[in-house]
């Protein structure tokens, strides 16, 4: 019989092995998935773990995807390490796209490109806007950021809808709803010819950076972790709970709303009721899985690219339902928090156990 045996201390080794198990285990499972629904298994792991990568404009594409994903998770893993809890950074995308939007559509043909720059401020300044809100009823009347934060995406999709169904849908656009197709000089530079992925990878890329910089290498980022670690010692040592909550979530929602504004200004080039894809809800599994480190989280960013994007391919080539890319980022979540458990437990077989103790006590 198998028993949860509790560590003296949290094993080291699991909190880096935890992920790739989970991810061995996931991948496992989604074999015996592909075999429950009459697919062929391997060509399933291929569209999954191969062709989103098999070349330089599949890379493209995945890049793509990984952008928002990695900055909307860097700002989460600043609030989960601070323990706040924001799971609403979907809609705190949606609004950094509403605002960068709003701004782009104000260009002329001889706006120069300069707007970009204010395109993705917007952005960032909508998303902080949103979670400001947040952060303003949690501190005023202790309101409960998980549902505060949850709710308000529902909010933020309404307020889209009303703007690409009301106000700002295109006179030209045959009734569909969607804004004006952006100029060009309000869309964010491409980085090779005949490839979508733009300067936002980088811009990702430079926020990993300055987030290691932020968590490992300010007075701030300590601040912020004893808080979430040890909220009566950072209480003790002086440490303001407030002002950690506002630059948690104003971070948070800053990199969701900056996301936005990349997703609109780049690929999409317009609003459509379309933009919520639920990025900001991935990205929740992304941090956790990149152990909320900055760098961990490119990785795991990649993943959760590999499964948008075999999703996708699956439904097209192997005639599954789109959901199926929902079930495979489920799959690694659970299987995380199933495994995690050994970072503080280890399996022991109990049967040995009380044959050796039987022994023991004959002996005596």
């Amino acid at each position: 019989m198998l028993k949860l045996e509790a560590r003296p201390q949290a094993s080291t080794l699991m909190s880096y092995a935890s992920p790739l198990l989970a991810l061995a285990i996931t991948v496992v499972i989604g074999v015996l998935l592909f075999v429950a629904l009459g697919k062929d298994p391997v060509r399933g792991l291929q569209i999954f773990f191969y062709e989103p990568v098999k070349n330089g404009y599949a890379l493209s594409e995945l890049a793509i995807k990984a952008t928002p994903l990695i900055l909307i998770a860097l700002g989460l893993a600043v609030c989960f390490r601070s323990n706040v809890w924001n799971i609403g950074a979907e809609g705190q995308f949606i609004l950094g796209a509403v605002f960068a939007g709003g701004v782009a559509m104000q260009a002329t043909p001889e706006t120069g490109r300069w707007i970009v720059v204010a395109v993705l401020l917007a952005g960032v300044l909508g998303g902080m806007l949103w979670a400001g809100i947040v952060a303003l009823l949690r501190d005023r009347f202790n309101a409960n950021e998980i549902l505060v934060s949850l709710m308000l995406v529902y909010v933020a999709d309404m307020v889209l809808s009303y703007l690409v169904y009301g106000p700002w849908k295109d006179p030209q656009g045959y009734n569909f709803p969607q804004t004006i197709t952006f100029l060009q000089s309000t869309r964010v530079p491409r980085l090779f010819q005949g490839m979508r992925v733009n300067v936002g990878l980088l811009v990702a890329l430079a926020m990993v950076a300055a987030f290691w910089i932020l968590l490992f290498r300010t007075y701030a980022g300590f601040q912020l972790q004893v808080g979430g670690l040890a909220p009566m010692a950072a209480r003790y040592a002086g440490f303001s709970s407030r002002r950690a909550l506002w630059l948690a979530l104003l971070a948070s929602g800053g990199m969701a709303g900056l996301a936005g504004a990349l997703e609109v200004s780049g690929p999409l080039g317009q609003l459509t009721p379309y933009v919520p894809v639920g990025y900001g809800f991935a990205a929740i599994i992304v941090a956790f899985v990149g152990r909320l480190h900055p760098v961990g989280i490119v990785f795991s960013a990649v993943l959760m690219s590999m499964f948008y994007i075999g999703g996708e391919l699956a439904q097209s080539r192997l005639g599954l339902p789109k959901s199926i890319t929902g079930v495979f980022q489920g799959l690694l979540l659970f299987t995380l928090l199933a495994c995690d458990t050994l970072i503080h437990y280890r399996i022991r077989w109990q049967a040995g156990a009380a044959k050796a103790r039987r022994l023991a006590a004959r002996k005596a």
